[in-house]
């Protein structure tokens, strides 16, 4: 008998003469089955299981197809299992985590028990923060469910008494949580699912050991739920610290930059950099654009600098408060202003359609997060122009971008006749003494706010007409009684 081997009409591979693998079979159809639904189920929110209060919301917004992390994601979440994501800004992510949850605490409903939550989600920012609950908002608009974001820079009382009702869903950010828990306004032991997204830029901002605590005060039997933007060694070893048995999902290698987006790069002296700004954003067509500085007081410089030269702009950054970070954020997203400057912490969370250019005014030092500066372009579809404005002393971070991203920018010459359209600029605001472009946002130490147009400014009692030491009699005669 002549010995013939094959495939069967499934796939499957058999020979001839050599038992049959049955249980080989069993793991193969398994497994195709679980590709047939990945492929079919999952390419329409409509027939994903979702609760028609989800489905009706997620209608309601336009939303009919899921991307390719909520494909990987939602079905094990829905199974319950744990998940660790590689995912970067704008690929919906928020949604692969906020629609499964909200199934899930739909399906299993309980009573508020007062001062705790069902679901934690942790963000960096609090613009994230803030962005990250108006979503369970907005998916769970037609559910039961109570959603509450609670972050520093503002009075913490009214979160105290939020937090007597209990909530549903917790959006914070750590600092504020632990400031709860340490007033006892709040408790984790009732957590069933857990989420650290942001988890690369929690580690910048010096988190490590809030989120080490954090892990001590939460229940073992819960689902966790782990999203970094990237994936190095010492994000995977506090992803191993949360997770247990996780799904691992990635829907760009880690590090990678948009497809969509056209990466350039300008050799340019330090001190010329605000000139060729004014020039591009004059000369470019621009719809929305964010520059990047890397400290509060360099963005507070450049509009400024814009201002005088006729451009409106607004900053946004760390000395702001929550008011003027809200209104700038609002100004930019209704297009009154075309031009926001951030630093990195604070942009974390801007998400705002129709930016057409990302200016890297300074190099950040931190490679991974020149990924996170363009990935606020070329989002939904759309393209996007990245500019990265180099100094000499810049040229080494500019080289690491380009190991980390592997990606080399086009280098563009100055614009012509630069010099003479600089000259007639007006001439640049100096920087303040010990803003050498060395410091950055997270480091402690920084002096008050810049004072210029957005930042309120503190009222004193008009000054008395006496000479210096004329207080010293008001003293006496105080004492003197």
């Amino acid at each position: 008998m002549r010995s013939a081997s094959g495939v069967l009409a499934s796939g499957f591979p058999f020979h001839a003469g050599r038992p049959f693998d049955t249980a080989g079979l069993r793991a193969f159809l398994r497994a195709a089955k679980h590709k047939f639904e990945s492929d079919t189920i999952l390419t329409n929110f409509t027939q994903l299981g979702l609760a028609e209060p989800i489905l009706k919301a997620l209608a309601a917004k336009g939303y009919d197809k899921p991307t390719p992390i909520q494909v990987q994601g939602i079905p094990a979440l829905l199974e319950g299992r744990d998940l660790c994501g590689i995912a970067q800004t704008g690929t919906g992510k928020t949604a692969a985590f906020a629609l499964p949850a909200l199934q899930r605490l739909t399906e299993n409903a309980k009573h508020r028990v007062p001062g705790s939550c069902r679901m934690l989600v942790l963000a960096p920012t609090r613009e994230l923060a803030s962005q990250i609950a108006q979503s369970f908002e907005d998916y769970g608009k037609f559910l039961k469910l109570t959603v509450a974001v609670v972050f520093g820079g503002v009075p913490i009382n009214r979160q105290i008494r939020q937090m007597g009702q209990g909530v549903d869903i917790l959006v914070a950010t750590p600092g504020r949580l632990l400031d709860l828990i340490d007033q006892r306004a709040l408790s984790l032991r009732n957590v069933e699912i857990f989420v650290l997204d942001e988890a690369d830029q929690m580690l910048d901002l010096g988190f490590i050991h809030a989120l080490k605590r954090v892990d001590q005060l939460l229940p073992k039997k819960r689902q966790s739920l782990f999203f970094s933007a990237t994936m190095p060694k010492t994000i995977a070893e506090l992803g191993d610290r949360f997770l247990t048995d996780p799904v691992k999902v990635s829907v760009a290698p880690a590090a990678t930059t948009a497809e969509r987006v056209d990466q350039y790069a300008t050799f340019v002296n330090q001190g010329e950099k605000q000139a060729l700004l004014t020039i591009l954003l004059k000369s470019e067509p621009i719809e929305r654009a964010l520059v990047f500085t890397r400290t509060k007081h360099g963005a507070d410089r450049v509009v400024k600098n814009l201002a005088a030269a006729g451009i409106r702009a607004a900053a946004i950054h760390g000395n702001k408060s929550q008011p003027q970070r809200e209104a700038a954020l609002a100004a930019f997203r209704s297009g009154d202003i075309r031009i926001l400057v951030a630093t990195d912490i604070a942009a974390r969370g801007i998400d705002v359609g129709g930016i057409s250019h990302v200016f890297n005014f300074e190099l950040p030092n931190v490679a991974e997060q020149y990924v996170h500066r363009i990935g606020r372009t070329a989002r939904a579809g759309a393209t996007g122009i990245a500019m990265a404005f180099v100094a000499d002393d810049e040229r080494p971070f500019l080289r690491q971008i380009e190991k980390l991203t592997r990606v080399k920018p086009t280098v563009m010459p100055l614009p012509e006749n630069f010099l003479e359209e600089a000259a007639k600029l007006p001439k640049p605001a100096p920087s303040k003494p010990g803003d050498g472009g060395r410091r950055f946002e997270g480091n402690r130490g920084h002096g008050a706010p810049a004072r210029d147009a957005e930042a309120p400014k503190r009222r004193f009692p008009p000054k008395r007409a006496r000479g210096v030491g004329s207080h010293a009699g008001a003293v006496r005669k105080t004492g003197g009684r």
